[in-house]
């Protein structure tokens, strides 16, 4: 396990080389990451700053939005991620294995915060911009395995089962906000 770090840019900074270690599969990942309760505080606080950048980070680079997007994306990426969360401890408990829950959080966080970087980048590069949406999905779908695999020691079984709930509990949750809130203001 990855020692406490001085300082949440310590953190950062180990967390993002962990990143990278889960994208190729580097078996050493879980060492980058602070699977305590201040790491857990720390990866939380990640997902605060990546829902934050998927609300505003548009408008901070000069995209004109319709009214409301900030806060309709912030409710929407918030009710995914406590789909994922609800998702993953139900998944995770029913297989016996509420001891990979919090490690499966941490890393997942800081993923999150990553994609949501890329995804701001690509934002910013216009056409070009599509080939990051592609690797922000081939990246995705790469640390959700390798989280299963490395992190939490989970099966190939027990990640395909994984997957299906937070599957489920995302187009569920989707459902529900858009029942609540709406489709998205057009300008």
């Amino acid at each position: 396990m990855a020692q406490p770090t001085a300082t949440f840019l310590d953190e950062v900074m180990t967390a993002a080389r962990g990143c990278v270690a889960l994208v190729i599969g580097n078996r050493q990942a879980p060492s980058y990451f602070d699977f305590s309760q201040r790491g857990l505080i720390g990866s939380l606080i990640a997902v605060v700053i990546a829902i934050g950048l998927a609300g505003f980070g548009p408008m901070l680079i000069g995209a004109n939005l319709p009214p409301g997007t900030a806060t309709q994306s912030i409710i929407v990426n918030a009710a995914l991620f406590l789909a994922q969360a609800g998702t993953g401890f139900v998944a995770l408990r029913q297989m016996g294995r509420q001891d990979g829950f919090v490690p499966y959080m941490v890393a997942s966080n800081w993923v999150t915060l990553a994609s949501a970087v890329l995804l701001l980048l690509s934002t910013l590069l216009g056409a070009l911009g599509i080939v990051v949406l592609i690797l922000v999905v081939i990246v995705a779908i790469a640390t959700f395995i390798n989280i299963g695999r490395l992190v939490v020691t989970l099966t190939p079984l027990q990640i395909g089962i994984l997957f299906v709930s937070q599957a489920v509990g995302v187009f569920l949750a989707l459902a529900v906000v858009a029942v609540l809130i709406g489709p998205p203001a057009v300008s």
